[in-house]
């Protein structure tokens, strides 16, 4: 609990800090987009990362409910693409949420690291020397350490491209974050005891495939009007 408030405090306070030093056209098209922007994001988060956290529990033979992460991202990004598409708002609104959910990650898997077994986040039985007892008297990958680890250098990447405002960052930021998370959670997932599904991969894996693929297609979407432009530019050397 106490990683959670320290998770939500420093995601707070990294989204405050960044709005009003780089992110300032962010949170306006935000804001553009209205309450039902808001609405959509909430709501899709919390159906995404219970259904996936719930029903991967049970796929591994553990009864209850859980939440997964890379499941709320997941469903809040369908939920905006949803509420985007039904309103016509084109080009990305997700930087301003990039330093927010990197920082989250980074903090709040500690939490799950302390939690133990009890969270299901633990990795599977390992002979490599940072194993770690999670108090069943076995080593285990601590695979929320590595997760914590990979999205701390995102944290670190993303201001330098911020203060630099890189063009292609500032496009293109939330993107490159969902893809370096959905790749480094994808890598880790091998390391836990979860039900495969399909061949050796779980659900999460494939989830995490799904936002790649999404990732990766939005990078090479063209610019709005980019045909046209440069349509244009043979016809002035002429």
């Amino acid at each position: 609990m106490q990683f959670d408030i320290l998770a939500a405090v420093a995601a707070a306070t990294m989204t405050v800090v960044c709005s009003h030093w780089r992110l300032r056209d962010a949170a306006g098209r935000i804001e553009q987009a209205g309450v039902g922007y808001v609405v959509a994001l909430v709501v899709g988060a919390a159906v995404g990362g219970y259904a996936a956290g719930t029903a991967n529990l049970w796929l591994s033979g553990e009864p209850g409910v859980a939440r997964s992460i890379v499941g709320a991202l997941a469903g809040a990004i369908v939920a905006i693409e949803v509420f985007k598409r039904a309103r016509s708002i084109t080009g990305s609104t997700g930087l301003m949420f990039v330093p927010a959910f990197a920082t989250t990650v980074t903090v709040g898997r500690w939490g799950c690291f302390y939690e133990g077994l009890t969270d299901h986040t633990h990795g599977c039985p390992t002979a490599v020397p940072w194993g770690h007892d999670f108090g069943d008297g076995i080593p285990r990958h601590p695979v929320q350490l590595y997760e914590s680890t990979a999205m701390a250098a995102f944290l670190v990447y993303a201001p330098v491209m911020l203060a630099r405002r890189d063009p292609f960052f500032m496009k293109n930021g939330f993107y490159l974050m969902v893809f370096w998370y959905a790749a480094q959670r994808f890598a880790w997932e091998f390391f836990k005891p979860y039900a495969p599904l399909l061949g050796p991969l779980n659900l999460f894996h494939l989830i995490c495939l799904g936002l790649m693929v999404y990732a990766g297609a939005m990078m090479r979407r063209p610019v709005a009007g980019s045909r046209s432009r440069a349509s244009a530019i043979p016809l002035l050397r002429k």
